[in-house]
């Protein structure tokens, strides 16, 4: 129900937007989320929407920015300034509306995920 796209290799200080478009039921009021996983790392939060409202992790913060187009049913992870060390599987996951903030930064607080799309920056 949910499908990442737009993975691929940069450079670093390139750019990529991926896209989460959902299908199946209509995502507008779930609480989003953006989460990488490096190989040998846990699944790691990066970002995530929820009741209008954006987080990120520190980590990425002032470089990545999510926004939501509710008429295609799509979440976008717009990634800047990449580094090698963002390379990573990304995947997107979707929350209830209610999920409770403190667990944003969780996987196991999302009820669905997309199968991944990977993202290599090169140095």
């Amino acid at each position: 129900q949910l499908v990442e796209s737009g993975g691929g290799l940069v450079q670093a200080g390139g750019s990529l937007r991926l896209s989460c478009a959902a299908s199946g039921r209509t995502f507008s009021d779930y609480t989003m989320g953006w989460f990488r996983q490096a190989p040998g790392n846990e699944r790691a939060f990066v970002g995530g929407l929820r009741r209008g409202v954006t987080y990120y992790a520190e980590s990425v913060k002032g470089r990545f920015t999510i926004s939501r187009d509710n008429t295609k049913n799509t979440v976008y992870l717009q990634m800047n300034s990449l580094k090698p060390e963002d390379t990573a599987v990304y995947y997107c996951a979707a929350g209830p509306k209610t999920l409770i903030l403190s667990t944003m930064y969780t996987p196991g607080a999302y009820d669905y995920w997309g199968q991944g799309t990977q993202v290599t920056v090169s140095s």
